[in-house]
């Protein structure tokens, strides 16, 4: 167990955010938030100077992969990016060989991979951090910096709601296991075929019971439904890494799931809008409300760098 500022974290990694109870959110939302103060003053910060961050991206990346470079070279460490098409994994070097070595080379690893399997093969070897930068079922770290982007735009999350309108994907599950600790109501509007895991679901509300807390996850199909009253609308594409093959068919089921005009007119009058990137204008999101005085996914997009900041800085021992 790690003591930081007094705060306990139960695991040295992040690899889904059911792992976290409401003490762990706080923490890394904190630090981000002094963080990202720091660096609009202009102020220097060489915490993890001598540390290499190791990245293994099995997927394509923009934000996620140049966020967490930039993270940590700001805070004056090194990272280094492992193609695993490069690697002796891709000639079926086992997984524990390769992390075993792994924690000799470098004090953290980030992975953006299919798999949860695979990354949680990876934290059973780890003598260092291990951090979920992406799976098919959870994006961890982007819920983060959202939560972050709320409290910053809306002063907090707490009793606020957040609607999702789309994809029950792994940016759905990961808000859902947010939710599972932290007091905001979250409405997920998905087409009928594409509701959250349930597995995902069961184990949240499980979470929350045991907390002797209210029940705040509820699913529909009503797009509509979904953002009535909400203080923040998120949406993200409609067919994610690995089902890009079904994209013709997904528009036609997804049809009345866009965030637009007409949808967020149902909303409250200051709500938010929120897109992990990278947008399909006039799919899941309408040109007019992604570029419109609504939207704070450039901000949001920002906040990654200042998020993986956190993570890193509190992750790596010092």
């Amino acid at each position: 167990m790690k003591i930081y500022n007094g705060v306990s974290m139960q695991d040295k990694n992040i690899l889904c955010l059911l792992d976290f109870d409401e003490a762990d959110f706080k923490l890394f939302l904190n630090r981000a938030v002094d963080l990202k103060k720091e660096f609009k003053a202009g102020k220097k910060n060489s915490t993890l100077s001598g540390k290499t961050l190791g990245l293994i991206f099995d997927k394509p990346s923009t934000r996620t992969r140049i966020s967490f470079e930039a993270a940590m070279i700001q805070l004056g460490g090194m990272p280094t990016f492992i193609s695993s098409t490069d690697t002796q994994i891709s000639r079926a070097e086992p997984v524990a060989d390769t992390m075993r070595v792994l924690n000799k080379y470098i004090d953290a690893l980030a992975i953006r991979t299919y798999s949860q399997k695979f990354i949680s093969e990876f934290a059973e070897y780890a003598d260092i951090p291990v951090i979920n930068a992406l799976t098919d079922l959870y994006h961890p770290c982007q819920v983060l910096s959202d939560i972050m982007t709320v409290i910053e735009k809306k002063g907090s999350y707490e009793n606020l709601k957040i609607a999702w309108v789309g994809d029950g994907n792994n940016v759905a599950n990961s808000w859902i296991n947010a939710a599972a600790s932290l007091d905001f109501e979250l409405c997920l509007g998905c087409p009928k075929q594409h509701f959250p895991n349930s597995d995902i679901l069961e184990n949240a509300l499980s979470k929350r019971k045991k907390q002797s807390k209210r029940e705040n996850i509820f699913v529909t199909k009503d797009p509509f439904e979904a953002v009535s009253n909400a203080d923040v609308i998120y949406t993200d594409v409609w067919a994610s890494m690995g089902v890009e093959n079904e994209g013709e068919k997904r528009k036609k089921e997804f049809a009345a799931f866009q965030v637009n005009s007409k949808l967020i007119a149902c909303a409250k009058k200051n709500v938010i809008v929120m897109h992990c990137l990278p947008a399909h204008r006039g799919e899941e999101i309408s040109e007019n409300v992604l570029e419109g005085r609504h939207s704070v996914v450039w901000d949001q997009a920002e906040n990654k760098m200042h998020m993986h900041k956190a993570i890193l800085d509190i992750l790596i021992d010092r």
